[in-house]
C-alpha cells in the first residue's frame, strides 16, 4: 500500500483515517512513482505466477528490468493475453484468493464478464479520490450531508465500490450519512424526501443518463431539488458542459465547477482520477474555445478531463490510447484499458491556458480563493472504435449529444440515440439517427426539425471534418423519434451504445 511501509492492513486503515487529505497528498507527491512503479513490477515477478509466466512466454528476464525505459519497453497486458489466459488465483498476490474480501464484475460490453477480485484495504486509494470530491468540492468535511448511491447494487463495480469508499469517508470523520436505494427510483425519492430534509445538502451518485432521469422524474413527482442543496457525481460516460449546465439549473445550482464531479473509473482499476473544481473550469473554457480543445487534445470532440495521483494510478500512453499500472489483489502492470485519450501535467495545461490568454482561476470562473491540487490530467474519449464514418469525417457520440443538450430539445428527449450511416433505395448515404424520447412524451410537430437542425449546428461547430468533408446538402441528419425503452434501439437493461454500424 502507500499510505505506509507495512504490509498490515490495520495500519493502512489506521493511517488513511487518521491522516488529512492534505497530507496524504503530500505524501504521494513526495514518492517517484516511477521508481514505485518499478518496485511493484519487481514484486509482481516473484509473487504473481501468471506475471511470471507470461515474463517467461515472453522471454523475458525479469532482472534484467533496471531502469523506467526497460519498464516501457515490457509488453502490454490486456483481457485476452492475461486476465482471461490464466487462472484467477494466479493473477494474485501469491497465487491466492485469500488476500482478497469482495469481488466486482465487470460489464462486460467487449466480451465475457470478468470477475476482479479486490480487498478493502486496496479501496483505500480509491477512498481518497472520492475524499478529493467530497471535501474540495462539496466541503462534505463541513457540511452535514446525505450521500444516495443511485448506481446498480450488487457484483458490478459501481454501487459496492462507490458505498465503500462513502462508508470509508463516515468512518474518518465526515458528518455524512449513505443511503443505498440503487438504481430503484421510487425508493431514491422515498430516501430523498425522509432523510434529505435533515441535512445541510445532499450528494446524489450515479451514470449521467440516470441521474438525470431522477432529477426530472422527481421534479414531475413534486421533489424541489434546490431546497436540498444537490450535488452529483458522476461516472461511466463523457458528457458535454452544455449537459452539465442544464443539470445544474435544474438542481438550482449556482457554482457549477463545484457541485459536481465526474470520475474516471474502471472495474479492473476502480477510480483512476477524478474531476476538480479546476479541471471543470478548464474543460468549461475549452467548451466555448473549439480550436483551442482540438489543439490541446488534437481531436474535435471534448474528452472526460479528470486529474490523477500517478503514485496511485500510473498512466502511460500507447498508440493514442491508455495504458494504467497500479496495486490490486489483482495488480496492473502496463494494462492496456483501450481508453483514447492521452496525459498532460499540471505545468502544462497552465502553460497553454496562459498561451490563451488565461492568467488566473478567475479567468476561468473560479473564485480567487480557490484551491488548486498539483496533480497531472488525465483525458479520456471513450473506447477509440465508438465512432461512425460519413463522408470520411469521423462523427463522435460526443458532438451529437451537444446538439441534444439544447433546452428546448432536452425537454421531450432522455438524451439516449444511436448514431448510424444508412443508404437510401438509390444507393444515397445519410445520416440517421434514432433519438429516444421521455416516457409518455408525444412529441409536437416540430420536434424533429428542431433536433435535425440543432445537430448540423454542432457538428459543423465541433467537428472540422464533418464541416469540410460533407458535401452542404447531406449535412442535415435524418431523425426518427422512438418510445422511452423502444426495443429495437433502446432495449431495458442493456448497456447502451451510442453508435451502430
Amino acid at each position: 500500500m502507500s499510505y505506509l511501509p507495512t504490509t498490515s492492513s490495520a495500519a493502512a486503515f489506521q493511517h488513511f483515517l487518521s491522516s488529512p487529505l492534505d497530507s496524504l497528498l503530500a505524501e504521494h507527491q513526495a514518492v517517484n512513482a516511477e521508481q514505485k512503479i518499478l518496485a511493484l513490477f519487481r514484486r509482481c515477478a516473484t509473487e504473481v505466477p501468471a506475471y511470471r509466466q507470461f515474463l517467461q512466454a515472453k522471454q523475458i528476464n525479469a532482472r534484467q528490468i533496471i531502469t523506467y525505459s526497460d519498464f516501457q519497453n515490457l509488453p502490454l497486458i490486456n483481457k485476452a493475453n492475461y486476465m482471461q489466459a490464466y487462472p484467477l488465483p494466479e493473477r494474485c498476490f501469491g497465487g491466492s484468493l485469500s488476500g482478497a474480501d469482495r469481488v466486482a464484475v465487470s460489464s462486460g460490453s467487449t466480451g465475457v464478464p470478468t470477475f476482479w477480485p479486490r480487498s478493502a484495504e486496496y479501496e483505500l486509494d480509491v477512498a481518497v479520490r472520492f475524499e478529493q470530491v467530497f471535501k474540495d468540492s462539496f466541503q462534505a468535511d463541513k457540511r452535514t450531508t446525505l450521500a444516495v448511491v443511485c448506481f446498480a447494487l450488487g457484483n458490478w463495480v459501481g454501487g459496492m465500490f462507490t458505498t465503500s469508499c462513502c462508508w470509508h469517508l463516515a468512518r474518518k470523520g465526515y458528518p455524512l450519512m449513505v443511503a443505498t436505494p440503487g438504481n430503484n427510483k421510487s425508493e431514491i425519492f422515498r430516501v430523498v424526501r425522509e432523510l434529505a430534509p435533515h441535512f445541510e445538502q445532499t450528494v446524489l451518485l450515479g451514470y449521467p443518463p440516470f441521474l438525470k432521469d431522477v432529477i426530472d422524474a422527481g421534479a414531475a413527482e413534486g421533489i424541489d431539488w434546490p431546497q436540498f442543496k444537490p450535488k452529483l457525481v458522476f461516472a461511466g460516460e463523457v458528457f458535454s458542459e452544455e449537459w452539465r449546465s442544464s443539470l445544474a439549473q435544474r438542481i438550482g445550482s449556482e457554482t457549477v465547477c463545484e457541485d459536481s464531479a465526474s470520475l474516471y473509473g474502471t472495474a479492473d482499476g476502480g477510480v483512476l482520477g477524478n474531476e476538480t473544481p479546476f479541471s471543470i473550469a478548464v474543460r468549461r473554457w475549452l467548451a466555448q474555445r473549439p480550436e483551442a480543445a482540438r489543439i490541446l487534445f488534437g481531436e474535435s470532440r471534448l474528452p472526460t478531463l479528470v486529474q490523477y495521483d500517478p503514485c496511485s494510478r500510473f498512466f502511460e500512453i500507447h498508440e493514442g490510447t491508455l495504458v494504467v499500472s497500479g496495486e490490486n489483489s489483482v495488480p496492473l502492470l502496463r494494462y492496456h484499458i483501450a481508453d483514447k485519450g492521452g496525459v498532460l501535467s499540471y505545468a502544462q495545461i497552465w502553460d497553454f491556458l496562459r498561451q490563451h490568454g488565461v492568467q488566473s482561476l478567475e479567468d476561468l470562473g473560479l473564485a480567487g480563493g480557490s484551491q488548486t491540487r498539483e496533480l497531472p490530467f488525465v483525458y479520456v474519449f471513450g473506447r477509440a472504435d465508438f465512432t461512425v464514418s460519413y463522408y470520411g469525417a469521423n462523427i463522435y457520440p460526443e458532438n451529437v449529444t451537444v446538439g441534444l443538450e439544447q433546452p428546448e430539445i432536452m425537454a421531450w428527449v432522455t438524451g439516449k440515440f444511436v448514431l448510424q450511416t444508412q443508404e437510401s433505395l438509390a444507393g444515397d448515404k445519410y445520416l440517421h439517427i434514432a433519438v429516444e424520447l421521455l416516457p409518455g412524451r408525444v412529441p409536437e410537430p416540430a420536434l424533429v426539425a428542431t433536433i435535425a437542425a440543432s445537430i448540423r449546428t454542432e457538428l459543423l461547430r465541433l467537428n472540422s471534418e464533418f464541416a469540410n468533408y460533407t458535401p452542404v446538402e447531406k449535412q442535415l441528419p435524418q431523425i426518427s423519434l422512438h418510445d422511452f425503452a423502444d426495443a429495437e434501439y433502446f432495449p431495458a437493461g442493456v448497456k447502451h451504445r451510442y453508435t451502430r454500424r
